[in-house]
């Protein structure tokens, strides 16, 4: 009746144990490269993002807050986020991106 259970079949020595090692092996690496991988490389970007900041910056929280950022320190950031100049002070992990760059040059259309 449970037959699928049974180990002791004729075809389930040794090649049987080896090939089922590889495929787990193999999958792994499949994750590996699919997963892992690419999840670093974004991590790392996201850090070397947050280490570049600076005063004058235009930036975008994680949770949708834009301002441009007035003071720096080592963990934290402030920022001015209105007209009203209401000051923010957030994690620099909460930083999603860079809208504008303080140093960016001014392309051609900006200029115009």
């Amino acid at each position: 009746m449970f037959t699928f259970l049974d180990s002791t079949g004729a075809g389930m020595g040794a090649t049987g144990t080896w090939g089922t090692i590889i495929m787990i092996v193999i999958m792994f690496a499949v994750f590996y490269f699919f997963a892992i991988s690419p999840q670093k490389k974004q991590e790392k970007e996201s850090q070397q993002m947050r280490d570049s900041l600076s005063i004058g910056d235009e930036i975008v929280t994680i949770g949708g807050i834009v301002g441009i950022i007035t003071n720096i320190t080592e963990e934290t950031i402030t920022i001015i986020s209105s007209r009203d100049r209401t000051r923010i002070q957030l994690l620099k992990t909460a930083v999603s991106r860079v809208q504008v760059a303080a140093n960016a040059p001014e392309s051609d259309e900006d200029k115009k």
